[in-house]
């Protein structure tokens, strides 16, 4: 899968670390970023939840196009 974080419209609430510590973290400033080796999601089932769960939609979950 595919995860995009929208930098520019994150707010640093965090909710997606809460939802997918396996796959999200906050970054020094307190933004979301994504853990190292673990940009294609690492098979997570909450990395969908994440992205429902971040308040402003900044992150977007696709499945790769083949």
């Amino acid at each position: 899968m595919d995860i995009d974080i929208d930098k520019d419209v994150c707010i640093g609430a965090g909710q997606c670390a809460l939802a997918a510590p396996g796959v999200f973290t906050q970054d020094d400033d307190g933004f979301s970023a994504l853990l190292p080796g673990r940009e294609d999601g690492a098979g997570d089932p909450m990395v969908r939840e994440a992205a429902r769960a971040c308040p402003v939609g900044a992150i977007t979950v696709s499945q790769p196009v083949i």
